[in-house]
């Protein structure tokens, strides 16, 4: 008795062990959600309502109409799983957020970007984010941005010619033509790379961005899958390695080429032809240094480039409208005096998410909780946007815009953790934008309701955008 005793002994220990270890974290983990759930019990709740995470139109539109539906309460809450979500969407419920330096970090669901862009200005916090905003802050003035025109007008020019082959056969969905031709934009600025996505949509890395972008909006929606342990054995997490080693192959190889072809001497000398070389953002990065003179790894180059990557070749902007403008290529200070377009244009993320901790219009919010903020609902608020759903540039005109408060419209969000590139983003706009309507007369195929906005991880038609196209004459003023 006493041998066979022995030999259960370890065994025994083990199983007695793990189960004190489940215990004790099903414990911790329940106290936990019990508390949360107490203590944010008095901020309204849908009830009778379970968010459907099924797919992504219906769980975004889910949200919108919780928006509409409780447009008095100053907030509301939302269950993702055991993780609480503050749903924000007045612009006095925002500020506070948005502007205290406290609440910097981001979300749990920004979790799910850190495999693909590491820590870098997106997702970081604290003194490292402090220390890369710092940084990178003057690779974006505006002499700088002034250098990617040429390369936003060259593309524009490719967009306009496969849009011509378009006129009078019916209509057609422009979406795809649009964001490809922004990441050819982003691409050429941001790694000095051409890689032909207009003319090539079959790259594999240009499907390989959109695939990612899915893929994680997916991972966001279903809590069953945010363990990593559950995901890469039951979910997507195969294909989503598969995925990730084409986007970080990709953009390593580059990064290592341009290291290797440019030195800080030759970076801002002219070629051999008098032509000055173009910049791009990776030549910059490659130059940086902080305040002690150290340079960035190619690590931390690579969490910015893939970053930049990610925000500005997943989105683009398509207003169906005309207006008689220039005939000729833009210069910089055509764009910086095309007013009207400025108005035209409404560059949003669905969502910004920030962890927090303070009171919120009397009501308690618990450490930990995550605030998520509603750019779409925000900027269709009809206290200061009367009609919101119709098209009327004249709203930001200043004097419609007297008494509006500053956070009723942020689209690049505000404060400390504003958008580094909405200069860029903004001018990208404008050049594509005013490209098109020099030359062609657009008409819209499609009302609000089958346009379906999407919240992924940016604002995207589920329908696409269907126009028709008319040839237009080109008029000088």
């Amino acid at each position: 008795m006493v041998v066979l005793l022995g030999s259960y002994t370890i065994p025994f220990l083990g199983v007695s062990v793990f189960i004190a270890a489940l215990i004790y974290i099903t414990y911790t983990l329940l106290s936990d959600y019990l508390r949360k759930w107490f203590e944010m019990k008095p901020i309204p709740q849908v009830e009778g309502h379970i968010p459907s995470l099924e797919t992504r139109c219906k769980f975004f539109r889910q949200i919108e109409d919780y928006t509409r539906e409780f447009a008095d309460a100053p907030l509301l809450k939302l269950w993702i799983g055991p993780v609480p979500f503050v749903i924000l969407f007045h612009a006095e419920t925002v500020e506070p957020i948005v502007t205290n330096p406290v609440h910097m970090e981001k979300a749990v669901v920004y979790n799910f970007l850190h495999p693909w862009l590491g820590t870098g200005l997106l997702t970081s916090t604290g003194s490292k984010w402090r220390q890369r905003r710092k940084m990178l802050t003057p690779t974006f003035h505006f002499s700088i941005l002034a250098d990617f025109l040429e390369v936003m007008n060259e593309q524009a020019e490719i967009l306009v010619e496969k849009l011509d082959k378009k006129v009078g056969k019916g209509s057609f969905n422009c979406f795809s033509h649009i964001t490809l031709c922004a990441l050819d934009i982003i691409c050429e600025t941001a790694m000095g790379k051409k890689i032909y996505a207009q003319s090539n949509s079959d790259s594999e890395y240009v499907k390989s961005v959109y695939k990612m972008s899915d893929i994680i909006s997916r991972r966001q929606r279903t809590p069953w899958f945010w363990s990593d342990l559950v995901y890469y054995y039951f979910g997507e997490g195969k294909e989503h390695n598969r995925i990730l080693k084409v986007l970080h192959s990709f953009t390593y190889k580059v990064i290592n080429e341009r290291a290797e072809n440019v030195s800080n001497s030759e970076s801002d000398s002219d070629s051999d032809d008098g032509a000055k070389k173009r910049r791009a953002f990776l030549d910059m990065l490659l130059k940086t240094t902080d305040e002690e003179g150290n340079g960035m790894s190619h690590q931390d180059i690579q969490e910015e480039v893939d970053t930049f990557m990610f925000e500005y070749s997943c989105h683009a902007t398509v207003s169906n409208s005309s207006g008689m403008l220039s005939g000729h290529k833009l210069s910089f200070c055509d764009l910086k005096a095309s007013a009207y377009i400025r108005r035209l244009l409404k560059n949003i993320f669905p969502t910004i998410s920030r962890t927090f901790f303070v009171p919120v219009d009397g009501f308690k919010v618990p450490k930990g909780a995550n605030a998520v903020i509603i750019p779409y609902a925000r900027h269709r608020d009809p206290r200061y946007f009367p009609e919101p759903e119709e098209f009327r540039p004249e709203r930001f005109l200043p004097e419609n815009s007297v008494g509006r408060p500053p956070y009723a419209y942020i689209p690049f969000s505000a404060g400390l953790r504003n958008c580094i590139g909405q200069r860029f983003a903004l001018m990208e706009e404008k050049v594509i934008l005013s490209s098109i309507l020099r030359n062609f007369n657009i008409e819209a195929c499609q009302t609000r309701e089958e346009l379906q906005p999407v919240g992924e991880l940016i604002l995207r038609p589920e329908n696409g955008i269907w126009i028709k196209l008319e040839k237009r004459k080109l008029q000088t003023l």
